[in-house]
């Protein structure tokens, strides 16, 4: 059985772009730190918005969906679930929601995760629910012309528990020891975790929270304002050949997790970025026409209404409506399709 010694990882020689990533990512905190004193109602908005969007995005990775609509019904107003996707999302959502308000008092134990996994599934009728895995799982890939390859054999059941406990227990005795950065630790205790792969299922989503809650716990809290699981869904191939890439030797000890580390950072670093621009549009009293503006010069290539709305959490959707109209009519926008289908463009 695999053993998690995070003492060689805490001897291991990180390269130049790992510790830059780290560096970036604690400068971009302090900055966050300082801009939630100085506007907290406008960025309060924002919270709102990356639930949504976290829900959305992790749910949608492993093909759980619904709509637009339904998704802001779901998490903004709780309203019921119609169906399993629906059930599984709400569950997602109320797992988030208990992370956001009781991170501090949800230490990182088997215990605490299978209730967290139980929580997961409260909406529905799942047996496995709140349980270690009770059958082999396998990691796999399917490809166009049909055929399926296992990637990577986690854990058998009768060995999980015991792995579970070890990983939790090395990752709390590494950071209530200060002998590792979290920033390092929390990448590598995902990994584990998803090599492991505990559960029947919900392992991806699982990991997702576990991710909020270890950098909450950690003090940092850009995925309180910026999706990180949409982030994960833009670009989830990388996130699945950083995962195989980091999973090779893992059962005998000699996988390397520096591809997960590096992906997690980066992910981690351009939240905080965006962050960073969100905060420029309420930072200073404008117009919503030139906050719209100065929000469309933010984008590169085609955009939604819905993607202004992001970045313009003070602003009404009427209002945006309006300023979008005047861009076009100005020529600074050009629009194409409509309905739904509605996207605009710079034209300088």
């Amino acid at each position: 059985m695999r053993a998690f010694n995070y003492s060689l990882i805490r001897e291991k020689k990180w390269d130049s772009e790992i510790l830059g990533l780290v560096a970036a990512v604690y400068k971009e905190a302090g900055k966050q730190e300082m801009y939630l004193k100085q506007r907290p109602e406008e960025l309060e908005k924002l919270v709102e918005i990356a639930k949504v969007q976290s829900t959305e995005a992790s749910n949608a990775i492993e093909g759980i969906v619904t709509t637009n609509t339904r998704i802001r019904q779901l998490v903004e107003d709780k309203t019921t679930p119609k169906n399993r996707n629906e059930q599984e999302i709400a569950g997602y959502r109320d797992v988030l929601e208990i992370i956001h308000e009781s991170f501090h008092s949800i230490p990182i134990t088997q215990n605490y995760i299978l209730q967290l996994h139980k929580i997961l599934y409260s909406h529905m009728n799942n047996p496995a629910a709140g349980r270690t895995k009770t059958v082999q799982n396998y990691i796999s890939a399917t490809y166009p012309d049909g055929h399926t390859e296992t990637l990577f054999t986690p854990l058998p059941p009768y060995e999980t528990p015991g792995a579970l406990d070890r990983l939790c227990e090395e990752y709390n005795r590494v950071i209530g020891n200060l002998e590792l950065d979290p920033l390092i630790a929390i990448p590598v205790f995902i990994h584990d975790f998803l090599c492991i792969h505990p559960f029947n299922d919900g392992n991806g989503r699982m990991s997702r929270l576990l991710t909020t809650l270890l950098l909450y716990r950690s003090g940092f809290y850009v995925g309180k304002y910026i999706s990180l699981e949409a982030k994960i869904a833009k670009n989830k191939d990388l996130y699945y050949d950083a995962l195989s890439a980091s999973q090779d030797g893992w059962h005998e000890g000699t996988d390397d997790p520096v591809p997960f580390i590096k992906y997690l950072l980066g992910t981690i670093l351009a939240a905080y970025k965006d962050f960073e621009d969100r905060f420029s549009l309420v930072e200073t009293k404008k117009s919503a026409l030139e906050t719209v503006r100065l929000a469309t010069q933010n984008k590169i290539g085609r955009f939604t209404k819905q993607d202004i709305l992001e970045l313009c959490p003070a602003i009404s959707t009427s209002s945006v409506e309006g300023a979008l109209r005047k861009l076009v009519s100005s020529g600074e926008l050009k629009r194409e399709g409509i309905g739904k289908s509605t996207c605009y463009y710079r034209t300088k």
